[in-house]
């Protein structure tokens, strides 16, 4: 075998190598769109977290809830917290008693074995539109 021909050999091999590198790695870590959506729903977990945070706040300070998110953040509109991080619709929200209330995100993936913490048993979520009924507690203002 002539010396560019195991060359060309050796070559074809270290390509080989790379691309099944980078597919293992697409497949361990997946796509840089479903990482996306990852985090994506990873923000929305933290601003129903701080609505929830708001709320509590709001009904602290005026024995209610708030009847809308407009009413309980008036500047909404530029608030970070009160808009989907990927379609900016406003995040769902209603009262549903003196203390319960509900919030409402749509998530694109499903939530991966979240670790079994307050936190994350509260915010469990599926694929699509999920809604969290939650109540209102004195916040420590």
């Amino acid at each position: 075998m002539s010396a560019w021909a195991r060359e060309y050999i050796v070559l074809g091999a270290a390509i080989v190598v790379v691309v099944a590198a980078v597919v293992a790695g697409l497949m361990v870590l997946g796509s840089p769109a479903e990482e996306r959506m990852r985090r994506l729903d990873e923000k929305r977990l933290q601003d129903l977290n701080s609505l929830t945070y708001m709320a509590n706040t709001y009904w602290t300070a005026n024995g209610r809830l708030p009847a809308s998110l407009d009413e309980m953040m008036p500047d909404s509109s530029v608030n970070p917290y009160s808009r989907d991080p990927n379609t900016g619709q406003p995040y769902g929200y209603r009262p549903i008693g003196d203390k319960m209330y509900e919030l409402c995100a749509d998530f694109q993936h499903e939530a991966d074995n979240p670790p079994p913490d307050a936190f994350n048993r509260i915010w469990s979520h599926g694929v699509g539109r999920r809604c969290f009924q939650l109540e209102a507690k004195r916040s420590n203002q």
